[in-house]
């Protein structure tokens, strides 16, 4: 795995690809565990800079390995932002390994995920095809939508050479407020009546502290005014300073709060499904976790190896899956049931099995 590519425009990809039996692509290497395969790996980070951006459209085109920074503040300038909160940007996540990674932030609380603004992929497949799908305007042609498959698809179908995605306005305003609770159960209580409300929340985490929930509106400022006020009246908290939200939520973002060594997993989990995941995992020392998005995923911090089987066994009594993002450990904890359609859309494009499967 030592042997490395590192292509700087995509026709250089593309011969790159042609005259490698096996390969991986990466990006900045901000989720180790994803490309830690037995592989050549082929570095994306030559392929850099914004294409195509069509303010006015609302949409972007960029090449896979521009850093998402770097569009964020090309986005800031116009007003404009990637409402999911893209995970590891101040890490140096590129956009092609963040949209291999399949990871949102906590904005996909109120509007969805990654998954859900990407429009359009160019990618080099298996058989060293360049091909492009989807397509630049939020509007397309109905059909198989196929650039979502690549959304977590951990770069085992193609390499992404260029992707375009729909962006939004920016906020007005926003506020956070930290609420104080005790334990997972109170948290899911207020995910759930939080989610349920008039007050559109912009997200809802349960902080690694195990003792607060973060909810951020977004909106005029009159507005959080009384959205505020009607929260706090209702749970004990107090609003953040700007820096503070800030910090709060960079840190979030940013895996600041997890074990710098050690598993780092992303399990899926529901609001009424993670007090007692969460019981399970407060069994086990020194454990830490961050649940995002409203209570609909669970981020895992585990301090060795040695915890990782005991955390896999009993992720297979609870009967779901956990996905590793760094960590030497296996890629897949827990249960998983690979789908006979993620198998039959790797077998179209990576017929001679050129980049790995999904279970490596």
């Amino acid at each position: 795995m030592s042997a490395r590519l590192a292509p700087s425009s995509i026709s250089e990809l593309v011969e790159a690809v042609r005259s490698t039996s096996r390969l991986i692509p990466v990006g900045a290497n901000t989720k180790p565990r994803l490309s830690n395969v037995d592989a050549t790996r082929l570095s994306i980070g030559g392929l850099r800079g914004i294409t195509e951006y069509e303010p006015s459209e609302f949409t972007f085109t960029a090449l896979a390995g521009t850093p998402v920074a770097e569009i964020a503040d090309a986005l800031r300038q116009r007003n404009q932002y990637l409402p999911f909160d893209p995970m590891c940007m101040e890490a140096g996540a590129t956009l092609g390994g963040t949209v291999a990674s399949g990871l949102s932030g906590p904005g996909r609380f109120r509007f969805g995920g990654l998954r859900d603004f990407i429009l359009g992929v160019r990618f080099v497949d298996g058989t060293g095809r360049l091909l492009r799908m989807g397509g630049k305007v939020v509007k397309n042609a109905a059909g198989f939508d196929l650039p979502k498959f690549f959304v977590g698809s951990l770069g085992r179908f193609g390499v992404l050479a260029e992707i375009t995605f729909k962006v939004f306005p920016q906020r007005v305003a926003n506020r956070t407020l930290k609420l104080q609770v005790d334990g997972a159960e109170a948290a899911a209580s207020i995910a759930i009546q939080a989610a349920s409300s008039r007050w559109e929340p912009d997200a809802i985490d349960y902080l690694p502290d195990g003792k607060n929930v973060c909810v951020r509106l977004a909106g005029p400022a009159e507005a959080l005014d009384t959205l505020s006020r009607e929260i706090l009246s209702r749970w004990k908290g107090d609003a953040l300073s700007k820096s503070d939200a800030d910090k709060t939520w960079s840190d979030l973002r940013e895996f600041r709060w997890a074990f710098a060594e050690g598993p780092l997993i992303k399990v899926a989990v529901t609001p009424s499904s993670w007090p007692s995941f969460d019981r399970s995992v407060c069994a086990f020392d020194a454990t830490r976790m961050h649940v995002s998005a409203g209570g609909n995923v669970a981020y895992v911090s585990l301090t060795d190896r040695a915890v990782f089987a005991r955390f896999d066994e009993e992720l297979r009594k609870l009967g779901i899956a956990g996905l590793t993002l760094r960590g030497d450990v296996p890629l897949w904890c827990g249960t998983r049931t690979p789908t006979k359609i993620t198998a039959g859309v790797k077998q179209a494009l990576d017929p001679q099995n050129r980049f790995p499967s999904l279970e490596d």
